[in-house]
């Protein structure tokens, strides 16, 4: 037995969420939608295609000023 170890302990973060999640089952489901409406974006091709289109090629040395 680890003699650090508090027996059967949780901390109040953890009780709330346990409550939390046990509240509203549906919360994590829910997380997940909106996560993915943040982190998973939906790229569309054509445009994809335009900004590739629209790009200007860089000249051979970028700190030369022109006269």
């Amino acid at each position: 037995m680890n003699i650090f170890r508090r027996p059967h302990y949780e901390s109040d973060t953890t009780q709330f969420i346990e409550k939390l999640k046990h509240d509203k089952p549906q919360l994590e489901s829910e997380q997940r939608q909106g996560r993915s409406l943040l982190w998973e974006p939906k790229f569309d091709s054509t445009l994809q295609a335009e900004f590739a289109a629209a790009k200007v090629k860089q000249g051979a040395y970028v700190y030369q000023t022109k006269h």
